[in-house]
């Protein structure tokens, strides 16, 4: 692996981001792969025959997950059904392939052959590395040209004292995240936080670490900073600069190296960060959420939105990424589609401040018409930190942009670069509300005249316009119908599952294995009662008990009673949850996704109007924007 992600995991260190269930490569449960994508579940099923001739079909990119003692079977299958092998990927034990699409079926019962995932389009960015400077998509563009974030920058405002949350796949200090105290260590909610054996569990060697890689990526584009950064070298093309660099990163790490997770382990994120807002010295004030589920339940019943919101009502900006399903999409992403947070669609800026040749890439999703994106931002080619040995750095290698950076396009990266936007706002009026930021980055943000007006919402972010731009009125307040979290967590997760042990976890049952009772989580996540315990560590949070449950558990022996789930433990779990929108480098799509039963519930704003649903004149009904 190189460079095992910036030196923090010996070589030989058991568990990396694969095995949850005893030593490395040893024979047992272990994570089943899934694919870097959206929706795409782990499969495992009883080893049978070998195929028997080339099968037929178009051929499918997969991920092939291999068990411990494979041998070179499962490469040698792929041969035979006409396919090719493409790339080994050590650190999921597996690789990646070329397959006729009549042969999958065959290939999941080859022995040795443990899991077969099949893979997204690739849609990789330029291969040929260049300068930094000299690419449209870097920070420094991005900063400097696009989104003017230096005009507060010259202002001082860099987003000292601001922390954002950034709940994704981990975070690790690597180059332009190793400033002292740029990262927190929130707790590490993920199946990769502890290794176990028959009896009990230990912490695991990746706890707390990106082993899939899109967290660092994020946690760069918003708050990065290089070791050697000051104020005289921000307009320094050669140095990494995020949007928000004197901001901090409270990470919690809920996805492993398959890079997807359940929803009950993102709502007990939500309600960690909620909950630790102002503690241990901690001040949280903006959230950042790169993913999404297709759930499609009313904004107003979902357990998921409710959580998102208990955060905005909180006083923490909420910033979620659209979604990546394309021009036309019926649906934002869950929770993006909650009409209070705000919702980030990508564009492509050309690499100009200049907006006139400014374009919404097909990939972004559009809404139905009544909830759109509330604004777009920089999605395009973006180029952010790299976590080195991480799947998606082995996956994609083309993506690399030197020894330090890496390559991807979506609402991923348009929504971390609007989060470090709110924490400069945050920075310059610490006193604004959630409602106030977002009125504030839509009201000015500017209109895309080529770019359709339902795909670009108010139009892209323009920190320009709203470093000078007067603050809206304390009064502004959004009055949608707050989501009530009644509904059902199984219809949050919407088309995917996670399996234990070969038991799929559906229906109202936690990944804890308990029974959900909308009724106990409502009252406990609007009280700020969700968490109990915990405590901080040197290494990071340890979270104590969320909802009455501990969430680590400290041996194997017991079972989940009345849930289906009876004996089963942590390990062996297959990944198919939430999807971490923006990944181009996998090229991920929600094609035929459909939604139901969202509004806008009136477009009225608590006594403020959209007027016309316009932002004429830079003001909003009356209150003027300078």
């Amino acid at each position: 692996m190189t460079e095992r992600l910036a030196g923090l995991v010996p070589a030989s260190a058991p568990g990396f981001g694969v095995t949850w269930g005893g030593p490395p490569r040893a024979a047992g449960r272990a994570l089943t792969v899934v694919a870097a994508a959206a929706l795409i579940a782990g499969f495992t099923g009883p080893v049978t025959a070998q195929p028997a001739a080339a099968a037929t079909g178009e051929p499918v990119s997969v991920i092939v997950r291999e068990t411990q003692s494979s041998g070179d079977r499962p490469e040698k299958a792929v041969v035979a059904l006409g396919g090719s092998v493409a790339q080994q990927l050590t650190i999921i034990n597996g690789f990646s392939a070329t397959v006729p699409a009549g042969g999958l079926a065959a290939l999941r019962t080859v022995p040795g052959v443990e899991s077969v995932t099949e893979n997204a389009t690739v849609r990789l960015n330029n291969t040929d590395p260049a300068a930094v400077q000299d690419q449209t998509g870097s920070m420094f563009r991005i900063t400097h040209d696009v989104t003017g974030a230096t005009a507060m920058w010259e202002k001082g405002f860099i987003g000292d004292g601001i922390d954002v949350a950034v709940i994704d796949s981990g975070v690790v200090p690597v180059d332009g995240l190793r400033t002292p105290g740029k990262i927190v260590q929130g707790p590490d909610l993920s199946f990769e936080a502890q290794v176990c054996d028959e009896t009990s569990c230990t912490a695991s060697p990746s706890q707390h670490l990106d082993t899939y890689g899109h967290g660092t990526h994020m946690a760069g584009i918003i708050a990065g900073r290089d070791d050697n950064a000051s104020a005289s070298t921000y307009m320094n093309p050669d140095t990494f600069i995020g949007m928000a660099p004197g901001a901090r990163v409270v990470s919690v790490k809920v996805a492993d190296a398959t890079g997807v997770t359940d929803v009950s382990q993102v709502i007990a994120a939500i309600d960690w960060v909620v909950q630790n807002r102002n503690k241990d010295g901690m001040n949280i004030r903006v959230l950042n959420l790169s993913f999404g589920t297709d759930g499609v339940q009313d904004y107003q019943l979902d357990p998921l939105t409710f959580a998102a919101e208990a955060a905005w009502h909180s006083g923490i900006v909420v910033v979620v990424a659209a979604g990546n399903g394309g021009y036309g999409t019926a649906k934002l992403n869950n929770p993006a589609y909650d009409p209070y947070v705000i919702a980030v669609g990508g564009s492509d800026s050309r690499g100009t401040y200049d907006v006139m040749d400014d374009v919404v890439p097909s990939w972004s999703s559009t809404g139905d018409g009544n909830r759109n994106p509330d604004l777009v931002a920089p999605g395009a080619s973006v180029i952010g930190l790299r976590a080195p040995g991480s799947v998606l750095d082995q996956m994609y290698p083309a993506a690399r942009r030197g020894e330090r950076l890496f390559s991807g396009s979506g609402t991923s990266q348009a929504s971390a670069v609007v989060s470090g936007a709110a924490a400069l706002l945050l920075d310059q009026r610490p006193n604004l509300s959630p409602d106030q930021v977002k009125a504030l980055l839509v009201g000015t943000a500017q209109k895309l005249p080529v770019a359709d007006t339902r795909a670009q919402g108010a139009g892209t972010l323009d920190l320009v316009k709203a470093a000078n731009a007067k603050s809206p009125h304390p009064n502004t307040r959004q009055a949608w119908p707050r989501a009530m979290g009644t509904g059902s967590l199984e219809a949050a997760r919407g088309s995917s599952n996670v399996t234990i042990d070969g038991v799929e976890l559906v229906g109202e049952v936690d990944v804890m294995g308990r029974p959900w009772v909308p009724a106990t989580y409502t009252t406990a996540a609007a009280t700020g009662t969700s968490w109990s315990g915990g405590t901080k560590t040197a290494t990071g949070y340890d979270p104590g008990s969320w909802l009455g449950t501990a969430w680590y558990p400290t041996s194997l022996s017991g079972s989940l009673p009345e849930t289906g789930l009876e004996g089963l433990s942590w390990s062996g779990l297959s990944w198919s949850g939430l999807s971490w929108s923006g990944l181009s480098w996998s090229g991920l799509s929600w094609s035929g996704l459909s939604w139901s039963g969202l509004s806008w519930s009136g477009l009225s704003w608590s006594g403020l109007s959209w007027s016309g649903l316009s932002w004429s004149g830079l003001s909003w009904s009356g209150i003027s924007w300078s």
